[in-house]
């Protein structure tokens, strides 16, 4: 596929003429989320889930100023070895302007997944509105991209240093889609059930893609939203909900007395909480990440049928 604004693989851009099943998978989560050497590991992992269901990765970041959706093996490597900066949407033009290198968020990776048209994307946990935003207006850019871009989000809900109350009325007031896949109750990231309940739950990936495939009835143009498809951690590799209240408790007091603010909250609690929880954060993390993958592989399936 040739386009100005960004470069697509030869396999992806193969699957997408085909209609063939494609999953975006962000960078970030490789770059910031996960320690080296393991996350290059975990790299090639995700794409493997995909690959084994027959899917076409599509892992996607900003090298040398042009977003790429699907990376090489040195793509990868870069991702996971260098020290990149993590770019949301607004950070595209700058870093096209200065032939600049970025891992993309989710929501950088929602924007270039939807100029190249691939409809399904999986994550470990969106970003929302911050605890105490009444008075910081601190909120995601996530949030706008699920109501800009038409592409559906596979994530294990919100992490729970966020204000999840708060990000769903926004979500609804963005008219953002949002449904549980095999529960009745949003999943607070490292748990499965945050106690808030979503208006709408599937049960199989054919259900999801049949919202999807309405949705582009639906469409107007410049004006259709995303999806957030809530898939809860597996109960059994979840995180232990008393060590996760007691960890993410102490991580609050800490951030307060140490007077962080703005963006650098949630890196502080996600750094300090790695370390509370001697690690065990990390492994849920992967655990949730990878049961992401997998599902968007089910839906993406689903999707291709459903349109060939």
């Amino acid at each position: 596929m040739t386009d100005p604004r960004f470069q697509v693989s030869e396999e992806v851009a193969d699957a997408l003429a085909a209609r063939r099943p494609v999953v975006a998978l962000e960078s970030t989560i490789i770059s910031h989320g996960l320690p080296r050497p393991g996350n290059r590991e975990a790299a090639a992992g995700f794409e493997a889930v995909l690959r084994a269901a027959g899917v076409v990765p599509a892992t996607i970041a900003v090298l040398d100023g042009v977003p790429h959706v699907g990376l090489d093996e040195s793509g990868l490597d870069r991702i996971a070895g260098e020290d990149l900066a993590k770019a949301s949407v607004r950070d595209l033009p700058v870093l096209a302007a200065r032939g600049g290198s970025a891992a993309t968020t989710v929501a950088a990776t929602m924007r270039i997944a939807a100029l190249a048209g691939v409809r399904v994307f999986a994550t470990g946990g969106l970003g929302g509105v911050h605890r105490g935003a009444v008075t910081t207006f601190d909120e995601s850019a996530d949030l706008g991209a699920l109501a800009a871009f038409p592409v559906a989000v596979v994530c294990a809900g919100v992490k729970s240093v966020l204000d999840i109350g708060a990000t769903l009325e926004r979500l609804e007031t963005l008219s953002v889609p949002v449904v549980g896949f095999g529960t009745d109750t949003f999943p607070s990231f490292w748990l499965p059930d945050s106690g808030h309940p979503v208006d709408w739950r599937v049960d199989t990936p054919d259900e999801v893609a049949a919202i999807l495939a309405a949705q582009d009835a639906l469409a107007q143009p410049g004006a259709t939203p995303g999806l957030v498809l809530a898939n809860p951690v597996p109960r059994e590799l979840a995180w232990e909900r008393g060590e996760h209240d007691r960890v993410l408790a102490e991580a609050l007091a800490a951030a307060d007395a140490a007077k962080v603010r703005g963006k650098a909250v949630t890196p502080f609690l996600l750094s300090f909480i790695v370390q509370a929880s001697g690690g065990r954060s990390l492994e849920v993390n992967l655990a949730l990440a990878r049961s992401n993958v997998a599902v968007a592989a089910r839906v993406a399936t689903a999707y291709a049928a459903r349109v060939a």
